[in-house]
């Protein structure tokens, strides 16, 4: 039996995507706060605590627990539903919020479950459970880049992820194992292991350019990885900037700009 609402779609666009998401009457759409671009005459905006599935709809308290495990991601206390209320179909879209694509999960076809980046998930048909998946490792937590939680999407419906850059899928086979740089691993299915890895040598580690550690990941599975991750995009805008003639924080070796400096060996990039 089918919890999540049975939405169609249509991606739009290259590198700068957004997905058109068609709804049948009293149909829903949830997503993130923002990621909205147009919506047609008769949807309705609403906004919630917790993702709207049934995990978040055992009261006041559940609702509660819905919102709570949001910000320990990181991400906003709410998120908004989108719901047709005419009687014909509507259309609502969403926007990728930098360039990469967007990748459209069928949960029902993974086992009912999607691990993903925590900044990783852009919209899902009502229904879908937006949790926290906590890694067993300490050392991914302290050094995994994008910190040892991860989101988990459960359910039967349609859930859409967005990565920066190019998208690559991996199938690996039972004890296949993948080297990835932590902040390159978009999402991975229920089934495949991940584990934080030292690079080795220190003159590696310090002037190999890919910092200290690895995502190692271990099958059978799934593994989608992003070519641009926006934390090294957001490194090299910001490197720019410092360039730019005036800005007096170039050269000046402050204090912040050390650590800034130390911080990026962490980073996965």
């Amino acid at each position: 039996m089918a919890f999540a609402h049975e939405i169609e779609y249509r991606i739009q666009g290259d590198d700068m995507q957004l997905v058109e998401v068609e709804l049948d009457p009293r149909e829903s759409v949830i997503a993130e706060a923002g990621a909205m671009t147009y919506m047609e005459q008769g949807i309705e905006m609403e906004t919630i605590f917790g993702d709207g599935s049934r995990n978040s709809q055992s009261g006041f308290m559940g609702k509660l627990m819905g919102a709570g495990k949001r910000i320990v991601t990181g991400e906003s206390l709410f998120m908004t539903v989108f719901t047709n209320t005419w009687s014909d179909k509507r259309h609502v879209s969403f926007a990728a919020p930098y360039p990469g694509k967007i990748i459209p999960m069928d949960l029902s076809a993974y086992q009912g479950k999607i691990i993903c980046q925590k900044d990783a998930f852009l919209c899902a048909a009502k229904g879908v459970s937006v949790g926290i998946e906590f890694q067993k490792k300490l050392g991914v937590g302290f050094f995994g880049g994008e910190g040892f939680i991860m989101q988990k999407l459960e359910g039967d419906g349609l859930a859409f992820v967005h990565a920066g850059g190019t998208v690559i899928e991996k199938d690996l086979m039972p004890g296949e194992t993948l080297k990835i740089d932590t902040g390159c691993l978009v999402a991975l299915t229920r089934d495949v292991t991940y584990n934080i890895e030292y690079v080795g040598k220190v003159k590696s580690a310090f002037f190999g350019g890919e910092g200290l550690f690895f995502a190692t990941v271990t099958g059978p599975g799934k593994v989608w990885i992003q070519s641009l991750p926006f934390s090294r995009l957001a490194d090299r805008m910001l490197g720019a900037v410092r360039g730019v003639p005036g800005n007096k924080s170039k050269g000046e070796g402050s204090v912040l700009d050390v650590l800034g400096g130390i911080g990026n060996l962490f980073d996965g990039d």
